[in-house]
């Protein structure tokens, strides 16, 4: 019998068996990539990223980039035109481009297909090279092109930019390279020294579907690029409203070396781009950011079609939240205002984790309230190119009736009052005043649904009942994102990490429900707000290989019985 190199495949060094021939898989020798975050630069008067990013934006304000579609190595435009504005000033375009037909999507998951094969070949560590020099273009050369494509495009300020297309698209790039890194450590038991068994990972057969919001710049590069770390080839449909950005990270990852065909770039309308990809027997994964309703579609669809599948497609989808502050009697009132207000109204409540419901104690409310209308009278609305304005616009006109409908309901309703702000003008931008609405019914619409956008409602409870306030964080709304509490007491506190254990992914103590960080807080909820796998941890990126088991034996079997037939 031939016999196998007596090496673990992913150890990083083992000396080799006298009986050793060869090897199946060469040993990665992958870069280091250290477990620390990407630095949040500050952008003070008279700093260089400062000037820089002033310079990147006049430039980018007054062009309006053509996006073509990209399969493999063509670059397509069709018919099909669209245009990306400026949610500030929507009479200004930012970017000119082309959606896909149901032909193109089916063009792009072909070169998928035949793609991810030769992709997966190349070796692992090889693959972390280049995403290493992905984050490094993005740390340096291209940081404040993506930062002021994400401000103009997706209405951010500066610090909002800086530390989602800057820091938090950098921080998936090296800390999920770092975890993978990690990951090719284990190696499984081998119990004697007559059998060797690893473990590798291989990408998936067929195609990945990357679904990516407009909220941030970063999830875009997460979903289509993490994937592809792991050998999968990828099809990107980038969100309409901020496909100026995501063309960036599209452009800076080829420069770094990923290969045609690897990452597709495939602006198109929803349900063509959904029906399309559920349809082909090489769905191997959908990796999907946004709303409930689309979510649920995508997944029924491929319920309907399993039946075509080669393998059964990964559902990987994060999809919002009803976050909520619960304010224990023993809170800090001031930190409980602060931290309210940047939860709730930075990026206009366009976060997935915003704070959108707020549960107060009558023997704090008069303290909150002062605190929470004080500062909210500070906030300044308008262009994002005045670093002076704590917010700019909601994203688009669609979003912009949603919102507001909100605000009219509580207008009109009896059961709420609207304390501070409800104005809002789409004549230039759609802008809309950070909205803080009290209610009297703590299951109203306004406190359950998800709103996404500048709309902060608190129901205030009794002291006496707040047990009973305790029961409706769970049972109110079908979210369990992000969630945060406010005490002093640590005994209540501790009652209540376990009774809300299962209303939040990610939840705070003394900290507002936003502002995780890669690495730091893995992102994601359950129940309707997801599968809660985890974005920024050590698990994620696994989600997309196909391990393989092996084993190598080095004693020949000669025996067909067992030694207790023969007694």
């Amino acid at each position: 019998m031939l016999s196998l190199c007596k090496q673990a495949i992913f150890a990083s060094s083992q000396k080799v068996g006298a009986r050793c021939l060869g090897t199946i898989v060469p040993i990665p020798n992958p870069p280091e990539f250290p477990l620390e975050n990407e630095p949040v630069l500050t952008y003070k008067k008279g700093s260089k990223e400062r000037a820089e990013l002033e310079k990147a934006l006049d430039k980018m304000a007054g062009e309006c980039e053509e996006i073509p579609l990209v399969i493999g190595n063509e670059e397509i435009k069709t018919n099909l035109v669209k245009y990306q504005v400026m949610p500030h000033n929507h009479k200004n375009k930012v970017a000119k481009y082309h959606w896909a037909t149901p032909e193109l999507v089916k063009k792009a998951i072909d070169v998928a297909v035949k793609s991810q094969r030769e992709w997966e070949k190349v070796p692992i560590g090889k693959r972390l090279e280049i995403w290493l020099r992905a984050a490094d273009l993005m740390a340096k050369e291209y940081r404040q092109q993506l930062n002021a494509a994400t401000m103009l495009g997706q209405s951010k300020t500066a610090i909002q930019a800086e530390i989602d297309s800057a820091a938090e698209l950098i921080d998936f790039f090296k800390i999920h390279g770092h975890f993978v890194k990690d990951s090719l450590k284990y190696k499984p038991i081998s119990p004697n020294s007559e059998t060797l068994n690893s473990m590798r990972y291989r990408g998936m057969d067929g195609f990945v579907a990357a679904v990516s919001p407009f909220n941030f710049t970063a999830i875009g590069g997460n979903l289509s690029y993490t994937p592809a770390l792991m050998g999968n080839a990828v099809l990107w449909k980038p969100s309409d409203t901020a496909l100026l950005s995501n063309w960036w990270i599209f452009k800076i990852c080829r420069e770094a070396g990923v290969p045609p065909g690897v990452v597709n770039f495939i602006p198109c309308e929803g349900p063509v781009f959904g029906d399309t990809i559920t349809s082909s027997p090489y769905l191997s994964g959908i990796n999907f950011t946004g709303s409930v309703p689309t979510f649920n579609r995508l997944w029924t669809q491929v319920g309907q079609n399993v039946n075509k599948y080669r393998n059964y497609p990964k559902l990987i989808g994060e999809c919002g939240g009803k976050n909520y502050h619960f304010i224990h009697p023993s809170a800090d009132a001031e930190s409980v205002a602060m931290g309210t207000i940047r939860s709730s109204f930075e990026f206009n409540g366009q976060k997935c984790s915003a704070c959108s419901r707020m549960y107060v104690p009558e023997s704090l409310w008069s303290q909150v309230k002062q605190g929470l209308l004080e500062t909210r009278d500070k906030l300044k609305i308008g262009d994002v190119r005045d670093f002076t304005v704590f917010t700019g616009a909601v994203i688009d006109a669609v979003a912009f009736k949603r919102i507001t409908g909100y605000i009219e309901h509580a207008k009109k309703s009896s059961n709420l009052e609207i304390i501070g702000g409800g104005g809002y003008d789409d004549s230039k931008g759609y802008f809309i005043e950070p909205t803080i609405v009290v209610t009297k019914d703590p299951k109203d619409k306004i406190m359950t649904e998800e709103i996404f956008g500048p709309v902060l409602t608190i129901y205030v409870y009794k002291d006496s009942q707040i047990n009973e306030t305790m029961k409706l964080v769970e049972s109110s709304t079908p979210y369990a994102l992000t969630g945060a509490i406010f005490s002093q007491d640590l005994d209540w506190a501790k009652h209540a990490l376990e009774e809300f254990k299962y209303t939040a992914g990610n939840f705070y103590i003394n900290d507002k429900s936003t502002g995780s960080v890669v690495g730091q807080q893995p992102f994601g909820g359950s129940r309707m707000s997801g599968t809660n796998d985890k974005a920024g941890g050590p698990h994620y990126a696994l989600r997309w290989a196909s391990p393989q088991s092996i084993k190598e034996t080095f004693v020949p079997l000669r025996e067909y019985d067992y030694e207790y037939m023969r007694s």
